[in-house]
């Protein structure tokens, strides 16, 4: 049984969908966010990067250690962060994560929730559970700077545009899970 790995931007509703897609399926769900938190010795997202200076390389690692960790399981559903496809090269720029975007594709099907940057980036303005991205650029550049990763991740594309959450994940199932 093959994973399904959910990715996309903040504010695309991948924990809802990879929720309701779990009860569905009667699969299990793990949340690389929850799990870098349980991780850090349950320090929340903005604690850990708090601990780091703001610097999102020791974060992009942890995920690393996770998504080692979670590839390793068979028949979930994988929930990931918006940053998962990103790694920062020497200059700390975001470049496309390789390391961790190859073992979670290799464990099943990378599914991108794919929405309307501009409807993202204000869904998700003002969320203190969720961290600036950068202290020079806006969340839409960052966003649509991530586009070309999310593509080059993604086994399959959903436009999740004028559609409900319920229909979204039962798509998901109807394509991903063999019927028994």
């Amino acid at each position: 049984m093959n994973n399904i790995i959910v990715i996309g931007m903040r504010g695309a509703g991948k924990s809802n969908i990879a929720r309701r897609l779990a009860v569905m399926t009667k699969r299990d769900v793990l949340a690389m966010d929850l799990l870098i938190s349980y991780e850090a010795e349950g320090r929340s997202i903005p604690e850990i990067l708090e601990a780091h200076d703001g610097d999102w390389r020791a974060f992009r690692d942890l995920e690393h250690a996770v998504a080692q960790k979670v590839a390793t399981m068979e028949g979930v559903i994988i929930d990931c962060g918006g940053g998962v496809v990103v790694d920062l090269d020497d200059g700390s720029q975001e470049i496309y994560s390789h390391r961790k975007m190859d073992l979670l594709k290799a464990s099943g099907t990378v599914v991108w929730l794919k929405g309307d940057i501009e409807r993202l980036a204000a869904r998700v303005s003002g969320d203190a559970s969720r961290p600036s991205l950068s202290a020079t650029q806006d969340a839409q550049a960052i966003m649509q700077r991530r586009l070309p990763f999310y593509q080059q991740a993604a086994h399959w594309t959903l436009d999740i545009e004028g559609r409900t959450r319920k229909s979204l994940a039962r798509e998901i199932q109807q394509r991903l899970v063999p019927r028994t």
